[in-house]
């Protein structure tokens, strides 16, 4: 596992010469992080492919915004797997919406603009924010972030979760709970 100070110093300095395009190391960063990213993908998504597309997108986001990232966004490692949990939450909404819609045309309304977590993000508290929701289960942060920053209504979320609504409605709440706890401190 990649969690000592070394090792992420050393995907930091792998970051930053990916920020200045350079190929050998971004391959070596894929080398190191892409078996736990697509872990998490394949977790979230629970099929391969859907998980594979997820992990390549996540890399092409990786490389073109990897000059983006700063200590303030959380260590190397987990604004990685943060930019390959968006993805895949993206991917699987973006599929549930077809398949239930049957319209073709839906996928191409998301809109680019930054959300409001973007934004409350960016304001003071950033980093406790971003600390409090790191402390949260993986369940109940992606259950208050496809909430509150994709907009999923609690039937959207338990299709996309594959989890009963009881369940997800209780991930929220006791998320939303932790978090204000966490953020009173």
């Amino acid at each position: 596992m990649i969690n000592t100070e070394v090792e992420q110093e050393e995907l930091m300095t792998l970051l930053v010469a990916v920020a200045r395009s350079d190929r050998q190391a971004f391959q070596r960063l894929y080398e190191r992080i892409a078996a736990r990213m697509f872990g998490l993908c394949f977790k979230l998504a629970g099929q391969q492919e859907l998980a594979e597309e997820a992990l390549q997108d996540a890399f092409v986001q990786i490389w073109h915004h990897a000059g983006e990232y700063h200590s303030d966004r959380g260590s190397p490692l987990s604004w990685m797997l943060t930019i390959a949990r968006y993805r895949t939450l993206d991917l699987m909404r973006a599929r549930t919406v077809r398949r239930t819609a049957g319209d073709e045309h839906l996928e191409h309304l998301e809109d680019p603009r930054s959300g409001p977590l973007d934004h409350s993000l960016r304001r003071a508290g950033a980093e406790q924010l971003t600390g409090c929701l790191d402390e949260l289960s993986d369940v109940q942060r992606d259950s208050i972030l496809l909430s509150y920053y994709r907009g999923l209504t609690h039937d959207e979320l338990a299709q996309a979760l594959s989890s009963p609504i009881g369940t997800v409605k209780s991930w929220i709440r006791r998320g939303l709970m932790a978090l204000k706890r966490c953020l009173e401190r």
